[in-house]
Formats: structure tokens, C-alpha cells, sequence
């Protein structure tokens, strides 16, 4: 018979390793966080979020320079990147999951498996010769509609994974009320695999964020603001992946520096956002659990 003792050594053992497996995932993050950290901290001033980032002329010459146009930029599509993707890669998933039967479903899990794993850089090219070669330009709307394509496969198969453990007994006392079958999916089961579906969001929003391939194609880039608002839809747009690229592979030591600003801020927004949707989710779940 195992002895108590014996127990207590097996359970720090097994502890231990967990310890260790976890320090093992998150050393390289926090490697690559101090490395980018470390580099850009000397570019964040108030001239990056106020100023433009003009021609090289103003590198060359110490002229203040900024990222106001590239974040501006990233917000705007970022934001039609969410309103575009999450209501179709939604609908996708609840198809996927709550009607097997339909004559779309096999199809429809091909398109989707095969989007998934289908490059990014090819991604932006469909946008490209969907969007903009018909508009004549590039544009903001058709680097969202880029980054869209990105997050939609992940967001359909999150969201079937997240309905699909909702137990059927829901279902059926929906159905037993006599509601049909939209109204139980849409009352139900969707709230009820709320934190699930906020979750798949987050994954893909994230895949989408970090993108610059598909941008070079779609939104292309500017070094100014837009000289009207709509500029932002219609025109060449700068977004934060797509100008750190650039800032990288430029000559120029001081966009070097904003390069890795640039990294500093993007990593900024994406844990700001990851942030307020755990917020918006726990304070949904904790009304739950007052009622």
C-alpha cells in the first residue's frame, strides 16, 4: 500500500514538472517582450503619437517624426476587420454546429478547412484582385476585407468547437417550449457559449493583428494622414504590421528605432484589447451569477 509520504513525493514531482512546462512556454515570450522593449523604449515620445511620418528627408535632417497616421490607420481597419469577420465567421460556425443536415455543411467545412490553412500572403492577393483592382486603388476597406478572410475560417471552426459542448438538453427544452430552432440558437445556445465564442474572437483577431503580408497587397501603406477622414476607407491607409515592416528593411537608423516603437505599440494594443474583451466577458458572466 502506498504510503502517505510516497504520495506527498509523487504530487511535487508531478508539480514540479507542471512548473517547469509552464517556464518553458512562457521564457521565449518574455525573452522576445524585453528584446522589443529594450530597443524601442528610447523612440516612445510624444512625436510618435502626434506627428506623421512624412518623407526620409525629415530622418535625415532630426525632423520630429511619428506613427500618428500608422495607428489611426490600424484602428480603423482593425475595427471594419471585426465588423466584417465576426457576424459571417458566426453564422458560419452556428451552421457548422447546429444544422450537420444541411446541404451547405460538407461544402462549406472544405472552403473553410481549406481557407484555414491557405498562406495569408495568398489571402491578400484575393482581396487584392476582388477589391482592388476593381476600385483602381488601394484602400482601407479592402485591407480589412484581407485580414477579414484571415479571421474568418478561425472564428467558424472556434465557434462550432464552443456550441458544440453546449449540452443538448438546452436544445430541447427550447424546443419543447415551442420555439423554433433560430430562436434557440440565437437565445440559448449563443449566450450560453458566450466566454467560448469571446475566446475564438480573441484568437483570431490576434492572427489577424500581427498580419503585413496581405497588407502590402490591399492597404498598401502611406507616410501621411489622409486629407479627409475618408481617406481611411478609400485610400492607401498605414497600418502598424505593414509600417513595421518597412521601418525594418529601411536605411535609416532613427526608423529602425520607430520600428521597434512601432512593435512596443502593436503588442500594446493587442493585450489593451485582449484586456477589455475578458473584462466585457466576466462582467457578462458575474451578472449571470447575481441573478
Amino acid at each position: 500500500m502506498k504510503t502517505l509520504r510516497y504520495r506527498y513525493i509523487l504530487d511535487r514531482i508531478f508539480l514540479s514538472f507542471l512548473v517547469i512546462n509552464t517556464i518553458i512556454v512562457i521564457l521565449p515570450l518574455l525573452i522576445m517582450s524585453s528584446y522589443v522593449i529594450v530597443n524601442g523604449i528610447s523612440a516612445l515620445n510624444l512625436d510618435l503619437f502626434t506627428q506623421e511620418l512624412g518623407s526620409p528627408t525629415r530622418a535625415m535632417q532630426g525632423q520630429p517624426t511619428g506613427l500618428v497616421h500608422t495607428m489611426a490607420g490600424t484602428l480603423v481597419v482593425d475595427i471594419m476587420v471585426l465588423l466584417f469577420a465576426i457576424p459571417v465567421g458566426l453564422g458560419t460556425g452556428i451552421l457548422l454546429s447546429e444544422y450537420p443536415d444541411h446541404i451547405l455543411n460538407p461544402v462549406l467545412r472544405i472552403m473553410n478547412d481549406t481557407l484555414n490553412g491557405m498562406p495569408a500572403v495568398l489571402k491578400g492577393l484575393l482581396a487584392f484582385v476582388l477589391i482592388v483592382k476593381p476600385m483602381g486603388t488601394f484602400s482601407g476597406i479592402s485591407g480589412s476585407a484581407a485580414l477579414a478572410i484571415v479571421m474568418l475560417p478561425i472564428i467558424a471552426r472556434s465557434t462550432e468547437s464552443a456550441l458544440s459542448i453546449i449540452p443538448w438538453s438546452i436544445r430541447e427544452a427550447g424546443l419543447a417550449l415551442g420555439l423554433p430552432r433560430w430562436r434557440v440558437v440565437l437565445s440559448a445556445i449563443v449566450p450560453a457559449a458566450r466566454t467560448g465564442l469571446i475566446t475564438g474572437f480573441l484568437i483570431a483577431f490576434s492572427r489577424a493583428a500581427g498580419e503585413a503580408a496581405p497588407l502590402l497587397f490591399t492597404s498598401f501603406g502611406n507616410n501621411y494622414l489622409p486629407k479627409h477622414w475618408t481617406g481611411m476607407f478609400f485610400g492607401p491607409v498605414d497600418t502598424l504590421p505593414q509600417r513595421l515592416y518597412s521601418l525594418a528593411i529601411s536605411p535609416y537608423e532613427h526608423w529602425h528605432r520607430m520600428g521597434w516603437a512601432a512593435a512596443i505599440v502593436l503588442f500594446g494594443f493587442v493585450v489593451i484589447s485582449f484586456a477589455i474583451a475578458h473584462m466585457a466577458s466576466g462582467n457578462n458572466l458575474q451578472k449571470k451569477g447575481n441573478r
